[in-house]
């Protein structure tokens, strides 16, 4: 199956979200969807970079923005998590792997020369039309939201 490209329009999904009750994405059709992918609740990096969303969620919101991070832990860890560091973004749960799947995450990676299989890390920014406007892979978190923030400025 050919990766997604910029142009294609984003594979929807209605999944269970942090607080309770689903998150679809045709339910923010006509507004600018991030939604991050991310390998595992309460690690380093996936910690720093929810942060980062979560302190940047009032520019997104301005620019009529919706932010969804988007990963395989369960309703239960998002919601310990969010509690943990007082995130503000809305997190989804993917535990059956179908979206991250649909979006060609699911991936082998390598660490300390031991290969599984795995979440990438990404992002993919999605118009009003529905379409993908700008994908990141393989995100290195630093700077990351700031990058993501005026990509949805350029829109």
């Amino acid at each position: 199956m050919a990766d997604l490209a910029v142009g294609d329009i984003a594979p929807q999904f209605d999944l269970p979200r942090d607080g309770g009750g689903s998150l679809s994405l045709a339910a923010f059709r006509g507004k600018p969807v991030v939604l991050y992918f991310y390998p595992q609740d309460d690690t380093t990096s996936c910690t720093n970079e929810a942060i980062g969303f979560s302190q940047l969620k009032p520019e997104f919101e301005k620019a009529d923005a919706v932010v969804i991070g988007l990963s395989p832990d369960s309703i239960k860890k998002h919601d310990k998590f969010k509690a943990k560091y007082d995130l503000t973004v809305d997190l989804v749960a993917d535990e059956e792997r179908k979206v991250i799947e649909a979006y060609h995450l699911w991936v082998e990676k390598t660490m300390y020369g031991r290969k599984y299989m795995g979440v990438e890390r990404a992002t993919f920014l999605i118009g009003k039309d529905g379409r993908i406007a700008r994908i990141w892979r393989q995100v290195r978190v630093k700077g990351h939201a700031e990058e993501v923030l005026e990509a949805v400025h350029a829109l």
